[in-house]
């Protein structure tokens, strides 16, 4: 039922015991870790960029023995993709053993699931939401112009078009 219910987040979710084997991976997990790995481990390995946030939580518990710490870092891979990782204590009572709860987050899958959501939520037209996607990915209204074939006055009007929806929302919610 675990494996079930970790297969359901869209972040990756790894479980780690303190030697730094590997418990239990969602899919995504998987596919981040050989990303991050570059082919260059095993399947069931953990990216050593990932393992140097567990180590510091692991150094940390006697420190912080009471405290419920949350140690979160960011890897880039050759500037095409960012994850934030966050790795927490997990302690399952039927086990003795405490586990380390690593959660990775693909940043641009994260901003494009947002994007999308407010695609939903104003009622964006097919043109605005690909303009708003481009601009929450960070692209410039230059290099959204470029990618869509239209002027750069044109990604102003939509952006205008989007924040006037965006407001009109929030003065609905009012």
């Amino acid at each position: 039922m675990l494996e079930a219910v970790l297969e359901g987040f869209i972040d990756g979710v790894l479980i780690v015991n303190e030697q730094g084997k590997l418990v239990l991976a969602n899919d995504c997990a998987r596919r981040i870790c050989q990303k991050l790995c570059q082919g260059r481990s095993s399947v069931n390995s953990i990216p050593q960029q990932i393992w140097r946030v567990c180590e510091s939580l692991i150094e940390s518990r006697d420190l912080f023995s009471d405290d419920k710490l949350i140690i979160e870092s960011e890897i880039s891979i050759d500037n095409s993709a960012t994850f934030r990782i966050r790795v927490r204590w997990l302690d399952l009572e039927k086990s003795g053993n405490p586990y380390l709860l690593v959660t990775v987050e693909d940043r641009l899958q994260s901003t494009q699931n947002a994007a999308l959501t407010d695609v939903k939520k104003y009622g964006l037209t097919h043109r605005e939401a690909q303009v708003w996607l481009l601009r929450q990915a960070k692209h410039s209204y230059k290099e959204i112009a470029a990618q869509l074939y239209i002027t750069i006055n044109t990604v102003k009007k939509h952006m205008k078009n989007i924040y006037a929806k965006q407001q009109s929302d929030i003065w609905v919610q009012e």
